[in-house]
């Protein structure tokens, strides 16, 4: 009898236990939580309420003992095998899937102007209300005006406050003795 020819996609393929060990462990770790923290609970209750037991004890889940050492080595391993997983999609190897593009990412080249009327380094013209923009000279505001060093709650002339890190800060003004 002849040999049996395998075609290049069944070659490549892994043993099932290989190819699906991620999902055993996911579906084994469900079952053994849903049977620890419901499915358990619930007969050992019922059966304490068959026997008429005098004094009814509450479930011990198994796998919280030990510290939840179990349940601390499960989300190790389905952790680790879910970034494996990632791993070795980014990789390619995702049974003939698509793969990532072999070339980097560039970034957009923009055209080296230099700055432009109203642009973020342009001194703007000069307004009534507070100067220019983005990298203009701050404008001096005149005594009595929006902003100037006259009014309620301004400091003396002369007067500056410094805070942390010798940066300069608001003036407080001294707060009245009760």
């Amino acid at each position: 009898m002849s040999e049996e020819v395998k075609s290049a996609s069944e070659q490549k393929k892994e043993d099932w236990m290989n190819s699906k060990w991620r999902p055993m462990m996911g579906w084994m770790y469900m079952v053994v939580c849903t049977m620890d923290f419901v499915i358990f609970p619930v007969l050992w209750s019922g059966l304490q309420a068959f026997v008429k037991v005098g004094q009814i004890t509450q479930w011990n889940p198994l796998t919280l003992q030990g510290a939840g050492l179990f349940h601390i080595a499960m989300g190790a391993v389905l952790g680790l095998a879910a970034f494996g997983r990632t791993q070795e999609k980014i990789a390619g190897a995702n049974n003939g899937g698509a793969n990532l593009p072999s070339s980097g990412f560039t970034a957009p080249s923009f055209p080296a102007a230099g700055p432009t009327a109203g642009g973020f380094g342009a001194p703007a013209p000069a307004t009534g209300f507070g100067g220019g923009g983005f990298g203009s000279t701050p404008s001096t505001p005149t005594a009595g005006s929006f902003g100037g060093n006259t009014g309620f709650g301004a400091p003396a002339t002369g007067q500056v406050a410094t805070g942390f890190g010798g940066k300069p800060a608001p003036f407080q003004p001294e707060q009245p003795v009760i």
